[in-house]
C-alpha cells in the first residue's frame, strides 16, 4: 500500500514569489510544507509551543480515531489563553452584528439574519431560500465573491470586505440615494 503524503501550501508563499518576479522558475515543490496533525487532547500550551518552535501557525485537528476534527492557528490558540483578538474586521458582539460608521455606511456580518437586517434598514429581502443576509449576496453575485467585489439590491450597495473560499464574513452596505427624475417645466 502507498504511504499518502499530506502537505499544504500557502497563498503569501506563492504570492511572495510571483511579486519578486522569478516566475520563470516556478517549481511547486519548493512551496509545499508538510502538513502538521494534533490530536484534540493535546494541550494548549503544548500546541503554542510546538507551533513557536516548528515556526508553524497551522494544524490538523485529528480525534482518537485518526478523523479530521478540525482546523486550528496559532490565532484560535491565542484567542483561549489571552481572550478575543480583535482585528480590522470584527465587529463588537455587544453592539450587534450591525454597525453604522461616520460617514453613513455600515460594517454587516454577512450572518446577519434577514429578518434582523430588514428590521434594520426598513428593507423586504425574502427568508424564504435563506436565512442571512450573506445567503442573499452569494445569490446574487451567483459565486463566492472575492473582497471587494460589489453587488447591488433594493437600493443597497454591498461591499465585500472579508470572505475566504468558504463563505462570506463581513460586508460594507450603503444605501443608494435615488435618483430624482429631472421634470420639465410646464406652460402655466
Amino acid at each position: 500500500m502507498a504511504k499518502r503524503l499530506s502537505v499544504f501550501l500557502l497563498a503569501k508563499d506563492i504570492l511572495k514569489f510571483f511579486y519578486s518576479g522569478q516566475t520563470a522558475s516556478f517549481a511547486i515543490e519548493n512551496f509545499i510544507r508538510p502538513t502538521v496533525f494534533s490530536p484534540q487532547s493535546k494541550r494548549l500550551d503544548v500546541l503554542l509551543r510546538e507551533f513557536r518552535i516548528n515556526r508553524n501557525h497551522i494544524a490538523i485537528v485529528v480525534d482518537e480515531y485518526g478523523h479530521v476534527a478540525g482546523l486550528v492557528t496559532i490565532e484560535d490558540v491565542l484567542e483561549q489563553i489571552v481572550g478575543e483578538i480583535e482585528d480590522e474586521y470584527d465587529i463588537d458582539d455587544e453592539g450587534g452584528k450591525i454597525k453604522k460608521l461616520n460617514d453613513g455606511s455600515y460594517i454587516v456580518k454577512a450572518s446577519t439574519i434577514i429578518d434582523e437586517f430588514n428590521d434594520y434598514f426598513h428593507t423586504k429581502f425574502s427568508d424564504e431560500e435563506f436565512d442571512t443576509i450573506g445567503g442573499i449576496i452569494l445569490k446574487g453575485f451567483g459565486h463566492l465573491p472575492k473582497r471587494g467585489e460589489v453587488y447591488k439590491a433594493q437600493n443597497f450597495r454591498f461591499k465585500v470586505l472579508h470572505s475566504d473560499n468558504r463563505r462570506v464574513y463581513l460586508l460594507e452596505v450603503k444605501a443608494i440615494k435615488k435618483k430624482t427624475p429631472k421634470t420639465e417645466p410646464t406652460a402655466a
